[in-house]
């Protein structure tokens, strides 16, 4: 193949995408995410996360955290390696959709303080992630947790994730 025909091939796939997001996703904080991923073939797949991890002690934005999923960093690109590794998918064949919800929390200012609040959020990880799967949503990620969750404060997280993921609404309906 020639440099102009290779040229030409390129142009011919090249294809204009969008992202559309608030500002509001940029904010720094504690907060929780849905992933849900369309496989070109297949069923659809979901994976829980959360911001503010440990080290360092901050908590980045959704929008960070994106960007990492799908990066090529090994120590941080969790959705990536799900996706290739355990499930035989390219993730450059997918439809992505990322539902955030917070910052349920602020951003702590002692070591002390974030890991409060990284606990907190972890138990609630831990808790949409088996309501998700409970309510048939395939979870590709296991989130292991063992701290005590808030009850209140997860009701309102599960609501709003809920009014994205209506299998959740239907579950607690029939649990009542």
């Amino acid at each position: 193949m020639t440099k102009t025909e290779m040229q030409t091939r390129m142009l011919s796939i090249a294809k204009t995408h969008e992202v559309e997001f608030h500002g509001k996703f940029l904010q720094r904080g504690f907060w929780l995410y849905v992933w849900e991923v369309a496989p070109s073939k297949g069923k659809k797949r979901y994976y829980v996360g959360r911001t503010g991890d440990n080290p360092p002690c901050n908590a980045q934005s959704p929008f960070n955290r994106m960007g990492q999923h799908l990066g090529f960093q090994e120590n941080s690109n969790m959705l990536r390696r799900h996706l290739r590794d355990k499930h035989r998918i390219d993730p450059e064949t997918c439809e992505f959709r990322l539902v955030a919800h917070g910052p349920i929390l602020k951003e702590a200012t002692t070591k002390e303080l974030h890991n409060q609040r990284r606990n907190v959020i972890a138990a609630m990880e831990k808790a949409l992630a088996d309501s998700m799967q409970a309510a048939g949503y395939d979870v590709m990620n296991v989130v292991k947790s063992r701290k005590a969750l808030d009850a209140r404060l997860f009701a309102q997280v599960r609501r709003a994730f809920a009014a994205e993921f209506p299998k959740l609404r239907v579950m607690r309906a029939r649990r009542r």
